[in-house]
């Protein structure tokens, strides 16, 4: 029996947002997606495709709940210069305009704001599309991740509702302990600028049947990028920062994902981030071989000088994943990662801002609280050695708003002003923190 998406009545306006209770649920908000719909997604439809989405889409009930995750998510403005709060003004013109644009076909996404990041020593280039394209992209999310996310591989953890980078480092950390030492250390170079349109049209055409929902796909990748003054079209990938992004990322990687498991690989991939864990030389060898075909035969590229294969037992054969390093038996904070908190904690506590100390330490603890949850796994040295780097930067502020030189301070700082002092003034201390969490274990 072909499925088709049936329009949602006036009365399911009142539950927008409200999640069911059944596995699919997780992934398809109860408004968007039909208990016979739900039913079909779990024992296939014919032809394994979907047809009829588009009214989905197009439904003012979507639209709204899309609306309500661009406003949580905030961000910048597009081209158009319309913020989230402008937007938010005339919402519901704003929502019924776009609604309209989709059922007569007249939408059009405006282009997408290039912006530039630092990443490492470079920068990195993202897509800002504007406010109203990001409520239709959340739209169109909403009523097709359920579709994709039903087949994608458990150990794909990107981008997926109640999975992320934790449990991908545990799963990792699980094969080590386990004996899979030897490690493929991949990395995709530039893989969200070199995704290729047609190829990824092409699977995503495998579930989705409907043309209008397909051709919504299509615009959104091939729409034109503002940088100042210049203006093209990209013929490659899907722009970073994009709200449909991260799912069409994993769409075209979910072959890939299902290959390694079928060749009784161990890969476990986070986007663009994979390693896989072998128990052998050859075994990762021959891995390193089938991701190459497979990657090249994808138009897509491993970084000549980013991807290696190693044993991770032995020092400087160990593997960078998510924020750490595992190497020698233990798993670290990578250096990357010190660096970027350390610049962070640098910029808010410069010693010419002359903000008070309450100001600076309130600004500062939801940096470090942010860092500690991700990390609270490594090891114990790497908390203290922040938080002393953390006390040093405060006392010199303290001594250039008390215009006291710099020369054989260190003594008479921690005299002055002691590590209970910035307890006191309630300093996130990772250390101390640590310590309880260990205790309580």
């Amino acid at each position: 029996m072909e499925v088709k998406a049936s329009s949602v009545s006036e009365t399911t306006k009142q539950d927008a947002g409200v999640l069911g209770s059944c596995v699919q649920r997780k992934f398809a908000p109860a408004p968007i997606w039909t208990e016979a719909m739900l039913a079909a997604l779990k024992k296939g439809v014919k032809g394994s495709k979907w047809h009829s989405l588009i009214d989905k889409v197009s439904s003012l009930d979507t639209l709204v709940l899309g609306w309500a995750q661009v406003e949580r998510n905030a961000g910048a403005a597009g081209v158009d210069r319309m913020s989230v709060k402008k937007f938010a003004q005339a919402r519901d013109c704003y929502l019924a305009e776009l609604a309209r644009a989709l059922r007569d076909g007249s939408y059009s996404p405006q282009p997408v704001r290039r912006v530039y990041i630092p990443k490492g020593k470079g920068q990195r280039p993202l897509g800002i599309p504007a406010v109203k394209d990001r409520v239709v992209q959340a739209a169109l999310k909403l009523v097709i991740e359920p579709i994709f996310e039903h087949e994608f591989e458990p150990r794909s953890f990107g981008f997926r509702q109640g999975l992320g980078c934790k449990d991908a480092l545990r799963e990792v950390d699980r094969h080590v302990k386990a004996g899979y030492f030897w490690v493929v250390d991949a990395d995709l170079q530039s893989y969200f600028d070199t995704i290729p349109h047609d190829a990824l049209l092409a699977k995503v055409g495998k579930r989705i049947a409907d043309g209008r929902v397909l051709e919504l796909v299509e615009r959104f990748l091939k729409q034109d990028i503002m940088d100042d003054m210049k203006r093209w079209t990209p013929t490659a990938g899907s722009p970073q920062g994009a709200v449909i992004s991260p799912l069409l990322a994993n769409v075209y990687l979910h072959e890939f994902d299902v290959e390694m498991r079928q060749a009784g690989l161990v890969m476990v991939r986070y986007a663009d981030d994979a390693v896989v864990l072998c128990r052998t030389l050859e075994e990762a060898q021959a891995a390193l071989t089938r991701m190459r075909a497979w990657v090249s035969a994808n138009g897509l590229t491993l970084h000549p000088d980013k991807t290696h294969v190693g044993d991770c037992r032995v020092k400087g054969q160990g593997f960078e994943f998510l924020g750490y390093r595992f190497e020698a038996g233990q798993r670290w904070v990578r250096k990357k990662s010190l660096m970027s908190l350390k610049d962070k904690i640098r910029a808010k506590t410069k010693r010419n801002e002359g903000n008070s100390i309450d100001y600076v330490i309130a600004s500062l603890n939801p940096t470090l609280r942010g860092w500690y949850g991700y990390f609270q796994h490594a090891h114990r040295f790497t908390f203290s050695t922040i938080d002393g780097f953390v006390r040093r930067r405060l006392r010199a502020m303290l001594r250039r708003q008390k215009h006291r030189p710099g020369q054989g301070r260190c003594l008479r700082d921690h005299k002055q002003w002691p590590n209970a002092l910035f307890a006191d003034l309630g300093l996130f201390t990772m250390s101390e923190v640590h310590k309880l969490a260990r205790q309580s274990r």
